[in-house]
């Protein structure tokens, strides 16, 4: 057990900074990438199994339930037992293989550098005076429509998803991957995965995706908090563009604002460091959704705050790793004296 943690632990930092160095190269094929290949198959499969009664839209309802509960066991089993395979494997043909097999899979089940990237691509579109591109970029990391934002809906699109992700892309998989390892680290991303692809609630999903987004709801529950806690930690010397103060106070007052039990936890940490107000009504595939504002319009939402959110992003991931570590650490002394 106690050679087991040393090498987790080398295997955890180091995995951490390949992440922070290489992020997520086109060239290189994601495992996330086909997860989402798995649930998309799995979906075709499933949706074509189903029983009929006497009444129809009630049996349609039941049968999308039970269809996306089998969706998450498939899913779930999966890469469950891929995971472990490749793990196991590799630590029993030889310790240092299975340090830099779990190294890879730890880099590639975080998302420091590539949540970056991509929202850095927003900011440098709005900088650079060309909305519509901008548009078209924010729409590759959010989920609700963006043909219609001006630029500083655009702005404020980015910086939700960043504070969103500091948590479901980045503290949650690091607290899971400390805890078991990539097994973990992968069931948890797979979970994240089944929701970011079927969760919505809209007539296609209302109940095949249930099942997915009650699972990564409670998944999330905890780490969304520690990541709030830690965010608010980063908040107080970030910089002097950042309020801690500001961070703990809308945190307190605007954290249950979202629909979501866990988004709204630092998205509201966000908008009190920056001192601006984020939330408001969005149209998702269509549909126009009401949704409460967080924060305070201390000042107006501006494309530098991009950059300011993932300054933020990064501190909180340096926070916890460490924090991850010195656990891990306390433990592996623990066991060395009883």
């Amino acid at each position: 057990m106690k050679h087991y943690m040393n090498h987790h632990m080398i295997a955890f930092f180091v995995g951490f900074l390949l992440d922070l160095i290489l992020g997520d190269p086109y060239c290189f094929p994601h495992p996330v990438r086909l997860i989402g290949k798995l649930i998309t198959g799995s979906e075709k499969i499933l949706r074509g199994i189903g029983i009929r009664g006497k009444d129809k839209k009630a049996d349609d309802n039941r049968n999308e339930l039970l269809q996306g509960i089998g969706l998450v066991i498939i899913v779930i089993i999966s890469v469950v037992a891929v995971s472990s395979l490749l793990v196991f494997m590799a630590y029993w043909l030889h310790p240092v293989l299975g340090v830099g097999v779990e190294c890879v899979m730890t880099y590639q089940i975080l998302a420091v550098k590539c949540l970056k990237v991509e929202s850095m691509k927003v900011y440098r579109c709005l900088k650079n005076g060309n909305p519509e591109q901008a548009r078209k970029a924010v729409s590759m990391i959010v989920g609700r429509d963006t043909e219609c934002l001006d630029e500083e809906g655009v702005a404020k699109a980015a910086i939700e998803t960043v504070a969103e992700n500091t948590s479901d892309g980045v503290i949650a998989p690091m607290l899971y991957l400390a805890i078991g390892g990539p097994i973990i680290g992968f069931l948890y991303k797979a979970i994240n995965t089944m929701d970011s692809m079927i969760g919505y609630k809209n007539d296609k999903y209302l109940y095949f995706g249930r099942a997915a987004a009650k699972l990564d709801d409670f998944v999330n529950f905890l780490p969304a908090r520690i990541s709030a806690g830690l965010m608010i930690s980063a908040s107080f010397f970030a910089g002097r563009n950042f309020s801690g103060k500001g961070a703990w106070e809308i945190y307190k007052r605007d954290r249950r604002k979202h629909a979501s039990p866990n988004s709204g936890q630092t998205e509201a940490v966000c908008a009190g460091a920056l001192s601006i107000k984020l939330g408001g009504d969005a149209s998702y595939f269509g549909r126009a959704v009401k949704k409460p504002y967080i924060g305070e319009a201390v000042r107006k939402v501006e494309y530098e705050d991009i950059k300011r959110v993932n300054h933020l992003m990064y501190i909180t991931a340096w926070l916890c790793e460490v924090l991850c570590l010195l656990v891990m650490y306390a433990i592996v002394m623990s066991s060395a004296h009883p």
